[in-house]
């Protein structure tokens, strides 16, 4: 029979790796770091401001889109990708290096799309955006219409002021007239169109005053 003798230094380390075994099976589960029940790793795109925006295209101004990237948790993500997208047909608008806008998230969480201008082409579209952070993404879309108020030539102040607002089926007009200090009207007669303003259907386009 062969007996096999442990030196001092040896049966020292093996009591060590038995001691640390035991503390690890008595253990209860809870004692470990665990991820809460139902979380999972992710980030959220909210938009704060943009939403609904009317643009106009004759003064070239356009309301700046918001966003904001947050965790699970609701908390501010610094530091995530946020890219702004237009569309490059038809009503649409234009970022200072083109149609699209790459930006990144501060300690607060926001994106900011800075200097957005409306194009010339009256009607509602979409910006599309896209935040990434570390290998998560969340993509939200902003609705926004541009739009041509326009003065008539008319006497007695009136002011015309035209929005053509294009939806997925067709065109709605809707004209809006201030009358100044030119004497009241009468309430029970039909408001008469102002004088200098046309409209040339099927195309959505407003002529100039005469």
């Amino acid at each position: 029979m062969t007996s096999t003798t442990l030196s001092s230094q040896q049966f020292s380390t093996f009591r060590e790796r038995v001691a640390v075994l035991t503390v690890v099976l008595i253990l209860p589960w809870t004692a470990f770091p665990q991820a809460p029940v139902g979380a999972a790793p992710g980030i959220k795109l909210t938009v704060k401001e943009g939403e609904g925006a009317l643009n106009n295209i004759r003064t070239l101004r356009a309301k700046e889109p918001v966003v904001l990237v947050t965790d699970v948790a609701d908390r501010p993500v610094a530091g995530a990708q946020v890219t702004f997208l237009l569309p490059d047909l038809g009503a649409s608008g234009i970022f200072p290096n083109g149609s699209t806008l790459t930006v990144t998230t501060g300690g607060d969480g926001l994106a900011v799309g800075r200097g957005l201008k409306p194009n010339n082409v009256v009607g509602q579209y979409q910006i599309r955006v896209v935040a990434s952070y570390r290998g998560q993404t969340a993509r939200a879309a902003i609705h926004q219409t541009n739009a041509a108020p326009q003065k008539s030539g008319g006497g007695g102040g009136k002011t015309a002021l035209i929005l053509a607002l294009i939806g997925g089926a067709g065109a709605a007009v809707a004209l809006g007239v201030s009358r100044g200090g030119g004497g009241a009207s009468n309430p029970g007669s039909t408001p008469a169109t102002p004088a200098g303003t046309s409209i040339t259907p099927g195309g959505s386009t407003f002529g100039p005053p005469k």
